[in-house]
């Protein structure tokens, strides 16, 4: 499953903390995103919904039919961008396309345009303004999680 969440982001300190707002016990949505609210800064029930799903793409939350709960495991920053490449949808074609070099923000919108499901097109007034925003969260996603390298505007592969 590939999730579509790309919120602002954030340090991978910000989501251990929200990950820890979540109980062990599941519990529902509202309760989860007004938990991230009061252990972050974020403001709004959208944005910690936002950042609910996503640490389910990371697999650092889970949902049951009860609601969600946080995972057992440990936060391990390499299994959490791996996760990212694998189950967020965009990531994996953002990455092969810094194989051919770097891309600016544009560059990575053309490269995951033709990918962009025509119902995700269709839902939204302007639907090429949204994902030119969650195309730039994610590339700052991808230089958080130690993917990408950020310079002068421009991402490259992270070297080794």
């Amino acid at each position: 499953m590939r999730y579509k969440v790309a919120p602002p982001p954030r340090s991978l300190v910000f989501l251990e903390r929200a990950r820890g707002a979540i109980p062990l016990v599941p519990g529902d949505e509202a309760d989860c995103c007004r938990a991230i609210q009061q252990e972050t800064d974020v403001g709004d029930r959208e944005t910690a919904q936002a950042y609910l799903v996503f640490l389910r793409a990371l697999g650092l939350v889970a949902e049951s039919d009860r609601g969600y709960y946080r995972t057992k495991r440990d936060f391990e920053p390499e299994q959490a961008a791996e996760a990212f490449r694998r189950s967020v949808f965009g990531v994996d074609a953002l990455v092969d396309a810094f194989a051919d070099g770097s891309l600016d923000p544009d560059d990575a919108f053309d490269a995951l345009r033709e990918d962009i499901p025509r119902w995700e097109r269709e839902r939204h007034a302007d639907w090429e303004v949204v994902w030119r925003e969650r195309t730039e969260n994610l590339l700052e996603w991808a230089v958080e999680f130690g993917l990408a390298e950020k310079t002068a505007g421009e991402y490259v592969a992270r070297r080794e």
